[in-house]
């Protein structure tokens, strides 16, 4: 019988079928969920297999030894990293491109991507603060900026009139943003009034067939982090088999 339900050590690993492609995932990773995003809005099919964090399978591990998600396997073909994953759907899937076909929208896409390392960092430094850290809040606005400044050149998505790999690939993080606004009653983390192109971006964002059967709402996601900081992350919320 299938599953959504986290396969912990000493679990049996679900036998492979064939040709299928498996996604290796998290229900509350936002680097599992930029995979998850491309795979929905190309209509890939696949099967995925969640795996507990703490409690890593063995045969998990023999996958991707870093014990990380995402992990995409499908016969003797293994990869992971949420970069990686989601070039290689690109590439193998190439309709409904989201990767810019001109060498320089590329790069301009790439530089932001590599910036956006540096705003995460700054976001759960900002996180576990709960905003009373000025300087990691106001390193996470510095590093927010250059993306409220493309997205007011670029129109309705960061690919122009329709979504690409940029937006899928930060949109966990601002899916999450309003998670860290419900945390804190001192500061705003995400002021509207600081980024309307972004904020509008996020209400559009949230419209899309991919977001909506990827995101999790504010309480659940409240739910899972006070159970990760408790210790015992509740991998399985909401789950009934």
């Amino acid at each position: 019988m299938s599953t959504l339900k986290s396969y912990a050590k000493g679990t049996e690993m679900p036998a492979l079928t064939p040709g299928k492609l498996r996604l290796y995932s998290m229900r509350f990773c936002p680097f599992a969920q930029r995979t998850r995003l491309v795979l929905a809005h190309k209509n890939i099919e696949f099967e995925t297999v969640n795996v507990d964090l703490k409690e890593k399978p063995e045969w998990f591990l023999e996958r991707n030894p870093l014990g990380l998600v995402p992990v995409l396997e499908q016969d003797d073909k293994i990869i992971y990293e949420s970069a990686v994953t989601c070039d290689y759907l690109d590439d193998v899937y190439p309709e409904n491109k989201l990767t810019p076909s001109d060498p320089y929208s590329k790069a301009r896409d790439r530089i932001l991507m590599e910036m956006f390392s540096k705003l995460v960092t700054h976001y759960y430094g900002t996180f576990r603060s709960k905003g009373k850290d000025p300087e990691a809040l106001e390193s996470m606005w510095k590093n927010m900026l250059p993306f409220e400044k493309a997205i007011a050149e670029r129109g309705t998505y960061f690919g122009g009139d329709k979504p690409s790999m940029l937006d899928f690939f930060v949109w966990p993080w601002f899916e999450r943003m309003a998670v860290m606004v419900a945390m804190m009653s001192e500061v705003n983390p995400f002021p509207a009034e600081k980024f309307p192109k972004l904020t509008a971006w996020v209400e559009v964002m949230k419209t899309l067939p991919a977001v909506k059967e990827t995101m999790f709402d504010t309480t659940t996601h409240l739910i899972f982090l006070q159970s990760n900081a408790a210790g015992k992350p509740n991998y399985d919320i909401g789950l009934t088999m």
